[in-house]
């Protein structure tokens, strides 16, 4: 059941943290560019781990947008890390 928990847990912060990096147009055409996401394969993706992990790394890879992230979602930067490092692992 805990990992059925996490699982759930890990997968409702990823969307969330998608949504807030869709939220800002500059920032969403950035993600789609160093991911080599379509917009059409992010919305098919939005349910696969790999593309949830994948937003996720995108903010780690500036500190500033995954602080103001977790921030905005109420979280810990390490919460991020921890939803991805577990989303990898499925």
């Amino acid at each position: 059941m805990r990992n059925e928990t996490n699982k759930v847990a890990s997968d409702a912060l990823a969307l969330s943290a998608l949504a807030w990096v869709l939220s800002d147009e500059s920032r969403a055409q950035r993600l789609l560019a160093t991911t080599g996401l379509t917009p059409d394969q992010l919305r098919a993706g939005l349910g696969n781990a790999a593309v949830l992990a994948a937003a996720i790394r995108f903010l780690e890879a500036w500190e500033p947008d995954l602080v103001a992230c977790a921030s905005d979602l109420g979280a810990a930067p390490s919460d991020l890390v921890g939803a991805r490092r577990q989303l990898e692992n499925e």
